[in-house]
């Protein structure tokens, strides 16, 4: 019998779609990793933010990241689905070690995520100290 194993989904939605779209394409992601036996540990909402570079021709994604478990035969048949939705821009499942979990602890507690609330304050008051000087 085969042991599930926690995985990590991150998509990246057309920016350019209406909020009802992009909340469609989220909830259909999900319900291919329930339908195939995965369960959803947590989910993620980064936002639109501007890509890197452009991905079909698009500048703006709406970024998401999705923990899950499941067997890992089960990763196949849900990239087999989602990997022909027209609104997913990129998608990426990565299978999260004990190594990985251990390294990202670390890092989330010596870091500030940026555009964080903690990220734009500290801005403002760096901003608001060169103002005074």
């Amino acid at each position: 019998m085969e042991t599930n194993k926690l995985y990590e989904c991150t998509v990246i939605i057309d920016g350019g779609l209406q909020d009802e779209a992009i909340a469609a394409a989220m909830e259909m992601v999900q319900r291919v990793i329930t339908e195939k036996g995965g369960t959803i540990k947590s989910v993620l909402d980064i936002g639109r933010r501007k890509t890197a570079y452009p991905i079909k021709k698009k500048t703006i994604g709406y970024y998401a990241h999705i923990e899950f478990t499941a067997a890992t035969t089960v990763i196949a048949e849900i990239e087999k689905v989602i990997r022909y939705e027209e609104d997913l821009l990129r998608y990426l499942i990565i299978h999260l070690t004990s190594a990985f979990l251990e390294m990202r602890k670390r890092v989330e507690k010596y870091s500030v995520v940026i555009g964080s609330p903690e990220d734009n304050a500290s801005a403002e008051a760096a901003a608001s100290d060169t103002a005074a000087k």
